[in-house]
């Protein structure tokens, strides 16, 4: 396919649904090293691919005697219920949900504070529908499991609507990103980096973000098992992230650079506009916080989404000792 600029769906998206072993830089485990610790990230996963990038885990987890191996995905609730790897792409809030309501062996181990501008519902700016009302007998991309999917239900919701009244088209973010490029879609529920391509590729109408539906948290979570047995390296990781988190915010010049290229050689405003957006504030997970994700739960589980009612707040957590009571 010919295309006219470098940041493409082919070159930032790659292949829908697909799971990429990557290797240096970070990737790989050294030779001779010992076991190695897989960690999965997806696109919007900024924090961990910079810790991939700058090679951060290699030494740390090496004195440990352990090695970081790098798994990418587009899609992160099957690789997240078949415990694929050992630590999970950071994911937006709504996720959790279908992995604990599928019963994954799950533990919440860091949380991103809130994003809300980082997600929204978009239409094209010549398109007829002026608001989440008019969604009405639409068709919808919105990526299934995610935490647009929580939005676009709360939205519909909140304007009276149920999510039977839309026709939702359940595509992972890359072909979304085609489908609403060709006119496929009437509207599309997408989060960042997607959402600032999209917005920067040509005029287009945000109908809500999560503004007043989601705080649009990120978690980060670990196997049951893993934790278990090796809870320094989750703390190693954990403070990884922290570390990642301030250098974003205080370098936004050198983290545009660094993460560019990766995202398909993005114009350094599509990412600063990204970064702008997002906190990066890693923090650990309080189960008080947790209150939200019941409201989620709820939301689903009213919409038919999740085939029971769950207790949200009743997961594991993993806590920095730092923070223990």
């Amino acid at each position: 396919m010919t295309t006219s600029a470098p940041w493409t769906r082919r070159g930032l998206l790659g292949g829908a649904g697909a799971a990429l072993a990557l290797g240096p830089t970070g990737g790989r485990p050294a030779l001779g090293a010992d076991k190695p610790v897989r960690l999965s990230f997806q696109r919007s996963s900024t924090l961990l691919t910079v810790l991939k990038l700058k090679g951060t885990l290699v030494e740390r987890l090496a004195a440990k005697g352990f090695a970081p191996s790098w798994h990418q995905f587009t899609g992160v609730i099957e690789p997240m219920n078949s415990g694929a790897v050992d630590l999970h792409a950071d994911v937006a809030d709504a996720i959790p949900v279908f992995t604990q309501s599928a019963g994954a062996p799950l533990t919440f181990y860091a949380m991103e504070a809130g994003s809300p501008r980082a997600e929204a519902i978009i239409v094209p700016d010549e398109s007829p529908i002026r608001s989440v009302a008019d969604l009405k007998g639409k068709t919808v991309g919105v990526s299934r499991g995610s935490g647009c999917h929580f939005i676009l239900a709360a939205a519909l919701k909140r304007e009276g609507l149920r999510f039977s009244d839309i026709t939702p088209a359940y595509l992972e973010a890359p072909d979304g990103a085609a489908a609403f490029a060709r006119g496929s879609l009437d509207a599309w529920a997408i989060w960042d980096p997607f959402l600032a391509i999209a917005q920067a590729k040509r005029p287009v109408r945000v109908l809500a973000d999560a503004t007043g539906l989601s705080s649009y948290n990120r978690y980060f979570l670990v196997n049951d098992s893993f934790a278990a047995a090796h809870p320094e390296v989750v703390g190693i990781v954990f403070d990884a992230l922290v570390e990642a988190g301030r250098w974003v915010k205080a370098n936004p010049k050198d983290a545009v650079a660094l993460l560019g290229p990766v995202w398909g050689d993005l114009p350094p405003d599509i990412v600063a506009t990204v970064n702008e957006r997002r906190s990066y504030a890693i923090q650990p997970v309080e189960r008080a916080a947790l209150s939200e994700q019941q409201t989620i739960a709820d939301t689903f589980q009213e919409a038919g989404l999740i085939p029971r009612k769950i207790d949200a707040t009743a997961v594991r957590i993993w806590r920095p000792a730092a923070s223990r009571g």
